[in-house]
């Protein structure tokens, strides 16, 4: 089954590489460095914080958006090309289709990771550049695996992207709501009881992105190697549960 793993990632990377998709992040990244160029010119102090703070965050959202976008187009074209199909018409396990799947997408992720964190090493300290980088593969890890489980579960373009859109922004903006709803000095009635309730239990069960690839980590040089040992542990855990959600997914299809 490895060799069958390999073979699938294999193919995966190729057809992002047909795809012309490291073009379009070689092009984001010269956006990244012509936005930034301008807005060092626009700041009157500060600037270079300013200027590498929203060139993080342009990169880090671009590297998710694209890689969302093309897990569920690459799952959704082959799905309606019937390639699945005769993939699976093979003897070839639905777990070695699936561990190859997210095995290439994952190698794909290291390609906008790389070089997005090249660009803000001439901003910041290396040691915090290879934090930010670390963070933002492991983020993209888990965007990847969502995206591939609203495929299964959806299989349409448009809901499985705005699913795990919606997934990606309520993750890092989980901690800000459940703060917000916590306020002491606020009023609570009872249904800003229930939506408390529902933003605690979301924030339960959501991975917390806002922890992850944080810009101040380039701005303020605060990252430091424990705590990122424990976004490693956490992308882990919700990689492996993703995965598994998304493996019961597949083989309870008839296809």
């Amino acid at each position: 089954m490895p060799i069958q793993i390999y073979t699938i990632a294999f193919y995966t990377l190729l057809e992002a590489l047909r795809n012309r998709l490291t073009w379009l992040i070689v092009l984001i990244a010269f956006i990244a460095i012509g936005l930034g160029g301008f807005l060092n010119e626009l700041a009157l102090t500060e600037s270079k914080q300013i200027q590498v703070a929203l060139m993080a965050a342009f990169l880090r959202f671009s590297a998710v958006f694209l890689l969302a976008t093309f897990v569920v187009t690459s799952m959704v074209r082959e799905s309606n090309d019937k390639g699945l199909e005769l993939l699976l018409a093979l003897p070839l396990p639905r777990a070695a289709y699936l561990l190859g799947k997210l095995t290439g997408f994952a190698v794909l992720a290291l390609i906008p990771a790389l070089l997005f964190g090249l660009l803000t090493i001439f901003f910041t300290a290396p040691a915090q550049t290879a934090m930010w980088t670390i963070s933002l593969v492991c983020e993209l890890w888990i965007v990847a695996a969502f995206s591939m489980l609203c495929v299964l579960t959806f299989n349409q373009i448009m809901v499985a992207l705005s699913a795990a859109m919606g997934f990606y922004l309520l993750a890092r903006s989980i901690d800000t709501l459940q703060l917000i709803g916590n306020d002491p000095l606020a009023a609570h009635t009872a249904s800003q009881q229930v939506i408390q309730f529902v933003v605690n239990a979301c924030s339960a069960v959501l991975p917390h992105l806002d922890q992850f690839t944080r810009t101040e980590w380039l701005v303020y040089h605060t990252g430091n190697w424990s705590a990122l040992s424990m976004l490693l542990g956490q992308s882990a855990i919700y990689f492996a549960l993703l995965s598994g959600a998304a493996l019961f997914d597949l083989y309870r299809k008839n296809i």
